[in-house]
C-alpha cells in the first residue's frame, strides 16, 4: 500500500516538474518575442512618440513622461512610463482608486481612452521588465492582494501591458476578482491564451 502512495505521489511530482519545465520554456520563448516585438514598435511608432510627446509640452507644464513605482517579476519594484495624462496635482494612486476625472487632461482623456498613454511601457518591455501579456503591474501600497499573488506564485510572472484580468474585467470589479482572473492565466498560461488576449485587447481598442 505505502509502495503505491509513494509511486502515486512521485508520479504527480513528475508530472508537476513536467508542467513547470513547459512553462519555463515557454516563458523563455515569450521572452525572446517580446524583445523583437517591442523593437519593432519602437522603430514603427518613433515618429507618434515625438507627436504625442509635442502635445502634452503644448499643453502644459510638467514632465512628457509620468513614471510610477510599481511591482515587477518576483514582486522587485520598478518605474513603470506612461505618457502624462494627467495634471502634475494628480495624487498617485492606481486607476480603480482615481474618480476624479478633474485631474485628467483633456489630451490625456484621448489618450487613455485609446490607450495611447501606455506606449512608453514598449520600453519597459525591452528591459525585461514587462511583457506583452502578463498580470497587473500592482502598486506596491495595494496591500493584502499583493501578498496573495506573492503565496499564489503569481508575481513570478513578468506584469503585462494587456493580459486576461484587464481584458476581462479592466477596472469594473474588484481586486479579488482580478487576482482570481490571473491565478487562472498562471495556470493556462500558453502561446493561444496570449495570442487570444491580444486579440481581445486590439478588438476592445478598436470598438472604443
Amino acid at each position: 500500500m505505502r509502495a503505491r502512495q509513494k509511486l502515486l505521489y512521485r508520479n504527480i511530482e513528475i508530472e508537476q516538474l513536467g508542467v513547470i519545465m513547459e512553462k519555463n520554456i515557454y516563458l523563455h520563448a515569450k521572452r525572446v518575442g517580446d524583445v523583437l516585438l517591442s523593437v519593432g514598435l519602437l522603430l514603427l511608432l518613433s515618429p507618434l512618440f515625438v507627436i504625442i510627446a509635442l502635445l502634452i509640452k503644448i499643453q502644459g507644464d510638467g514632465p512628457v513622461i509620468f513614471i510610477q513605482e510599481r511591482l515587477g517579476r518576483n514582486s522587485m519594484p520598478f518605474k513603470i512610463l506612461k505618457f502624462r495624462s494627467m495634471t502634475m496635482s494628480a495624487p498617485n494612486v492606481s486607476a480603480h482608486e482615481l474618480h476624479n476625472k478633474e485631474y485628467v487632461t483633456r489630451l490625456g482623456f484621448f489618450l487613455r481612452k485609446t490607450s495611447l498613454d501606455e506606449l512608453p511601457q514598449l520600453i519597459n518591455i525591452l528591459k525585461g521588465e514587462m511583457s506583452f501579456v502578463g498580470p497587473r503591474p500592482f502598486i506596491p501600497n495595494e496591500g493584502e492582494i499583493v501578498e496573495r499573488r506573492k503565496e499564489a506564485h503569481i508575481d513570478m510572472l513578468r506584469p503585462g501591458l494587456t493580459g486576461f484580468a484587464q481584458v476581462m474585467a479592466r477596472d469594473t470589479v474588484d481586486q479579488n476578482e482580478k487576482f482570481e482572473l490571473d491565478l487562472y492565466y498562471l495556470k493556462h498560461m500558453s502561446f493561444f491564451l496570449d495570442l487570444k488576449i491580444m486579440g481581445l485587447t486590439f478588438f476592445s481598442l478598436k470598438g472604443k
